[in-house]
C-alpha cells in the first residue's frame, strides 16, 4: 500500500496567531511535525498543503515540500484538493495536525497498521481520558467503539454517560475510566477521502462541529487505534509556552 502523508496548514488561528510559524525553540512549529512523518517508514512521501506563501516559504527553507491550495473551510478539504491534484498514484492519505509537535511516529505506524488490517475506509487514533475535566470538556472529543474496534460515535459530550456512577468515582481508583479521547489524526483510502470532501456536511456534523460524523453518518466504517497517551496539541500561548519549556528540558538532558 503506497501512503502520502499530507500536513493542512493556514497561517490564522483564532487562539494563537500564526502559531505554525512560531520558532522561540529555533524551529518553526510546524517543523517538528514534518519532521516526525519525514521518519516514519509507513509514509513514502511528505507534503505540507498551505493557502499562505509565508509558510510555503519556510518550509522551502527547512527543506519541506509545499503545495499551495485554494481557500478551504477544513483541512480535510485542503488535502483532499492536494490529493485529486498530485497523488493519483496512492491508496491512502494520513493527515497530520501542524500543531502537534510532540507526536510520536510510532503512533502514525499504529494508524497506518489500522487501516491496512480493517476494512474499514479510514482510520483514526484515541486514548484513555486522564481526568473528570477532560471529560466535561466540549473540547476534549469522546469516541465510542465497538467490540471490533470501530468507531459508533463521536461527541463533544461525556459518552458514554454512567448513570449509576459519578465520573470523579472512575478516577478514584486503579479501575479503567470507560472514556476514550479522540486524537485528531486520520488515515483515509484515497477514493473514500475523495468522497467525503464531495458530500455536503450533514445534520450530525453540523450540530457537533465533527467532521467525522460525515463519514459515519454516510454509512462509513472509521477503525480506531487505542494508543497510550495522546500528544499535546498547540492552542493557546500557554500550550506553547510548556512545549518550550518541555523543549528545553530535552536539550538540557541531552546535553549532560
Amino acid at each position: 500500500m503506497k501512503i502520502v502523508g499530507i500536513i493542512p496548514a493556514r497561517l490564522q488561528s483564532t487562539r494563537l496567531p500564526r502559531k505554525l510559524l512560531l520558532n522561540i525553540t529555533g524551529k518553526p512549529l510546524i517543523q517538528y511535525v514534518w519532521e516526525t512523518a519525514c521518519n516514519c517508514p509507513e509514509l513514502h512521501d511528505v507534503v505540507i498543503a498551505t493557502d499562505s506563501e509565508e509558510i510555503a516559504d519556510v518550509v522551502a527553507k527547512f527543506g519541506g515540500r509545499a503545495e499551495m491550495t485554494g481557500q478551504h473551510n477544513s483541512g480535510t478539504d485542503r488535502i483532499a484538493e492536494v490529493t485529486r491534484r498530485s497523488f493519483s498514484h496512492v491508496d491512502a492519505v494520513v493527515n497530520l495536525q501542524g500543531d502537534e509537535p510532540e507526536l510520536d511516529p510510532k503512533v502514525v505506524a499504529a494508524l497506518v497498521h489500522e487501516l491496512k488490517s480493517s476494512n474499514s475506509e479510514m482510520a483514526t487514533v484515541a486514548a484513555p481520558m486522564t481526568s473528570p475535566e477532560m471529560v466535561r470538556d466540549p473540547s476534549c472529543v469522546k469516541v465510542v467503539t465497538d467490540v471490533n474496534g470501530r468507531a459508533m460515535y463521536f461527541s463533544r459530550s461525556p459518552i458514554p454517560f454512567t448513570r449509576e456512577r459519578t465520573i470523579e468515582s472512575w478516577f478514584e481508583d486503579d479501575e479503567p475510566a470507560p472514556w476514550m479521547l479522540h486524537v485528531g489524526l486520520y488515515a483515509y483510502r484515497r477514493d473514500f477521502l475523495l468522497k467525503l470532501t464531495t458530500m455536503p456536511p450533514s445534520p450530525l456534523e453540523q450540530m457537533e462541529k465533527l467532521e467525522q460524523l460525515r463519514a459515519l453518518q454516510c454509512g462509513a466504517s472509521i477503525a480506531v487505534s487505542v494508543i497510550n497517551h495522546a500528544a499535546a496539541g498547540i492552542d493557546t500561548p500557554e500550550d506553547y509556552a510548556a512545549f518550550v519549556q518541555r523543549h528545553s528540558q530535552r536539550q538540557l538532558r541531552r546535553a549532560a
